[in-house]
Parts: structure tokens; sequence; C-alpha cells
């Protein structure tokens, strides 16, 4: 597949996920650039703005086996992977499998349940495999976990643990919408009724998993320059010298967002990476995985804000 051809397909994703969800063309840029790349998103925002309906819509239009977990404070580990249960008429145990075996798991309000639960998750996101007594069962290369969850404040959630947190590609803050497009849902959902299901609106599958496959052979193909890997690495490493954050990014994060500038500059047509595309995808890659120190916090700082001054104060190569 061409680039040319890659960025033809991410319009044709987007404009089917446009017909049920009205705005929110980052959020689905960025679940575009972690499918290419190989990561899960975090969604979070109030409850009512369409996260949920995003993730159907988005799952139908690639062609991926959808499957949901609502996440409850009583969910269990093995609600979500499966177990060995015994079977008294033959005497033997018998694998039933969870939810989690699909290929686009939309984990519901993750934040909803303890974090027992929701490492229940680490190894499949990870490795794309889930060990059920023993037995190391696969996943699939196309496992992609899109999570929502509500903001912190809210009551009745816990903070999700920093292990579950990196395993995450990028965390979008999803807020209410604009004037312009809360009238256009109006507009369009008020008349009839709670249609949550895509086919509703008339998203369908548009690709299929083989050219998924082929746009992610053209992503790698993509060209990184060192002036960019010096300029990623300039950015993680000033994240570590800043006083309002507790902890900065891990090598990891840089590495992470390499492979996302890939995705992005082929989705965009182009066989190279340029600082505005690292620039781009940097507040969504960094923000949960940087900890504001205790005086930031009491000085009412926002991970945004700082990182955004990070970003300001390095020279992008030319």
């Amino acid at each position: 597949m061409t680039l040319d051809e890659v960025k033809q397909l991410t319009r044709d994703i987007r404009k089917e996920v446009g017909k049920a969800v009205v705005g929110q063309e980052r959020t689905v840029d960025l679940l575009l650039t972690a499918l290419l790349s190989g990561g899960h998103v975090l969604l979070e925002g109030p409850p009512g703005t369409a996260k949920t309906l995003l993730a159907n819509s988005f799952a139908e239009a690639v062609g991926m086996r959808f499957g949901r977990i609502q996440f409850t404070p009583d969910l269990m580990p093995g609600d979500i992977i499966g177990a060995n249960l015994f079977n008294f008429q033959t005497s033997t145990f018998t694998l039933t499998r969870g939810p989690i075996f699909t290929e686009m798991l939309l984990a519901d309000e993750i934040n909803r349940t303890p974090p027992k639960t929701q490492a229940a998750l680490l190894e499949a996101m990870q490795e794309r495999t889930v060990t059920i007594d023993g037995e190391s069962l696969p996943l699939g290369d196309r496992f992609t976990v899109i999570a929502t969850q509500n903001p912190i404040e809210q009551q009745g959630v816990y903070p999700l643990p920093e292990a579950q947190l990196d395993r995450f590609l990028f965390k979008q803050l999803v807020d209410y919408p604009s004037l312009e497009e809360e009238q256009r849902i109006i507009a369009a959902h008020g008349h009839v009724g709670d249609r949550m299901r895509p086919e509703a609106w008339g998203v369908g599958q548009i690709t299929n998993a083989e050219s998924v496959g082929q746009a992610i052979a053209a992503v790698r193909e993509v060209k990184l320059v060192d002036e960019v890997v010096h300029y990623i690495a300039a950015l993680i490493r000033g994240t570590r010298s800043v006083a309002e954050l507790e902890n900065g990014a891990s090598p990891r994060a840089g590495a992470l967002l390499a492979g996302a500038a890939r995705a992005w500059a082929a989705m965009n047509g182009r066989d190279f990476v340029v600082p505005d595309d690292v620039q781009a995808l940097a507040p969504a890659l960094l923000r949960h995985r940087l900890i504001l120190s205790p005086a930031a916090e009491i000085d009412g700082r926002q991970v945004e804000d700082i990182l955004e001054a990070i970003i300001d104060s390095i020279e992008a190569p030319r």
C-alpha cells in the first residue's frame, strides 16, 4: 500500500465514523494513529460525550470484532479473561473464554473497578496474550483496547495505577462539544431516541484486516532522520529536569512517540517524520506519564501547561 492510499484510507475511516459521531476529529485521528502503531487509547471525559458510540463506530469501520466490558466495583479478573470450569458430565475442565477474546475491546468506565481487576488487562495490553491456569492464550496482533474513564474527581472511581496507565499509548481528554457541534448533535439525534448502534447511522465496514496490515507495513517504512530522533530525546529528557514534575517520561515513551509520529506522518501522506508530527502527538502521549510534584499540585498547575512550556523551550530542527 502506498502512502497516498494510507492517507485516503484514513480519510474514508474518518468520514465513516462521522456518520454517527459529530465532531471528535482529533480523537478519531488518535485512534487511527494507535491502530497503525499498535497502541491502546484511554478516553477521559464526562458521561454523555459519545465515547462508547465512537469506539463502536470505529471498530465497525475498520472491520474489527468489537467487544465491550462494563467495569463495575464487583467485577472480578475471571469475568474479563475467563476460566477453566469443571464439567460434571465429563469430569473434565473446559475453557470458557472471557469477553477479552476479541479484536477491539471497549473497557468502559475502567476506573470504576478496583486495581486488582484492572490488572487483568496488563498482560493482554503488553503481550497481547492472557494466561489462564498457566496456559498462555494469544489474542491476535490487532488486539486493541479503547478504555473510557470519568474524571477522577467524580465519586466512585479508582485512580489507574502507573503500570496500567503506561500501557496506553494515548490519553485523550474528551470535552463537551462546541455550540455548533452541540446544535448538530441535537438536530441529528434528538428525534430518533438513544440509538447507540453504529448500523443505525449507516456506519459500515470499509476496510479489512489485510488492508490494515498493509497500512501498518507502509508506516514501518516512514523515515525517522537523526535530527528528529535527537529532538524526541530532548523532549523526553526535558520532562525529567523540570521542578514541577516529580516523575518525567521514560525512554519507552520516547520510542512510542517515534512510532506514533511515523503513523501520523503516513496518515498525512509523507514518508518522513517532521517535528510538527512529534509536537502534535506529544501531549496525548505524555500527559498520563508525567506526575506533578506536590508543590505544583498545591499551586494548581496542569501537566499540559508544563508540557507546552517544555516543547516551547526546545528548538525544533528545521
